[in-house]
């Protein structure tokens, strides 16, 4: 799918080894079921599958669900679910997962806040959480520099594979607004997460936060 291809493209293929990071820090086992929220077309769920348990699948957008669908299939991963559901109003009842991992969906939510606040209620205590997504860098010369090759990039990339300059508009404009690595860590605590890590990756354009219910 041309949303695959981009990633690859804008990570030089890397966010692939930072999901498979992210499915090995997480330790799924095989009594363990483990949630990913903003799914998008399943390349997470299939890495979280790989280390047993069952793994479910969220995503609002029922094309991405649908290319989802067929990539389990071509996988023989046949005990993951996938719902279309929104992430502020997650389908599942309290403390049903042993695992939540959310890859390059939290900084498109509607409220960061309520979001986060969802996966703690359907976390198990002692659960475990992943994000993955993009960062800002702490050095202020070093995040100018990056903002700038978003402004010019993310324009080439619209054009080249969807005829708009614009396509990819939202991810700078996204990024802005997003709290990134410390003000999600400051929420993960505030809603009573414990154990939080943040791990800069490329020096803090990406990041990864893992904590503990």
């Amino acid at each position: 799918m041309r949303y695959d291809l981009v990633n690859d493209i804008q990570s030089a293929g890397l966010h692939r080894l930072w999901k498979r990071k992210m499915a090995r820090l997480v330790a799924l086992g095989e009594s363990k079921q483990a949630l990913d929220v903003c799914c998008g077309t399943g390349d997470l769920i299939v890495r979280l599958a790989k280390r047993g348990g069952r793994v479910a699948g969220v995503d609002m957008n029922g094309a991405m669900l649908n290319v989802a669908r067929r990539r389990l299939a071509k996988c023989n991963i046949g005990q993951s679910r996938l719902y279309q559901a929104d992430a502020l109003q997650l389908p599942f009842g309290d403390g049903q997962f042993d695992v939540v991992t959310i890859a390059y969906g939290l900084r498109n939510l509607a409220d960061y806040k309520t979001g986060l606040q969802e996966i703690f209620r359907v976390l198990k205590p002692g659960g475990r959480l992943a994000i993955l997504d993009f960062g800002k860098p702490p050095n202020r010369f070093l995040r100018g520099l990056y903002y700038q090759y978003l402004r010019w990039a993310l324009p080439v990339f619209g054009w080249l594979f969807c005829g708009s300059a614009s396509a990819y508009a939202y991810i700078l404009d996204s990024l802005e607004k997003y709290p990134a690595q410390s003000g999600v860590k400051d929420m993960l605590d505030e809603i009573g997460f414990s154990s939080v890590n943040v791990a800069n990756i490329m020096l803090g354009t990406m990041s990864l936060h893992i904590a503990r219910r």
